[in-house]
């Protein structure tokens, strides 16, 4: 076949540093959630949405043929940790946690988790972050060590 093809739509979920709500205020939630979108685009990487609450984010994008999962993390957190320094003094002390949760999703549950991370604020009127990331990695049957999922 003389041309590569892939479509690999990923759900990438992570925290700010010890879930401190950095995020609260919901213009730089708003502006976050944009930038971090752009980012993904200029990494070839199309993007249906990027959500979530105060202490972490949950974007929805087709991964690149050209860029790790890692790779792609690394850039979105960097960028967008020296953005938002640059926004206010108060977010001098902004960090991403350094772990994330990169889970894939079927063509047929894309709207199904678009919609989900657009209602991510009430959602966790009911659960926790914390909660929520541990659904997850039971759903994908991912093990893991409680001690170093949280920092």
């Amino acid at each position: 076949m003389p041309q590569s093809l892939a479509r690999l739509w990923t759900h990438l979920i992570y925290s700010t540093k010890t879930r401190y709500p950095f995020l609260s205020d919901p213009t730089i939630r708003a502006d976050m959630h944009a930038y971090l979108g752009t980012v993904l685009r200029t990494h070839d990487c199309p993007t249906l949405v990027v959500g979530g609450c105060d202490d972490h984010v949950h974007a929805l994008f087709a991964l690149s043929r050209n860029y790790s999962i890692a790779q792609i993390v690394k850039e979105i957190k960097r960028t967008s940790s020296a953005w938002i320094k640059t926004v206010e003094r108060r977010y001098s002390k902004f960090r991403w946690q350094s772990g994330y949760g990169a889970f894939s999703v079927s063509q047929s549950h894309v709207a199904q988790v678009h919609n989900y991370i657009l209602g991510q604020e009430q959602h966790h009127r009911r659960k926790t972050f914390q909660d929520e990331f541990r659904a997850f990695l039971k759903k994908y049957e991912i093990e893991y060590d409680e001690r170093y999922v949280w920092d």
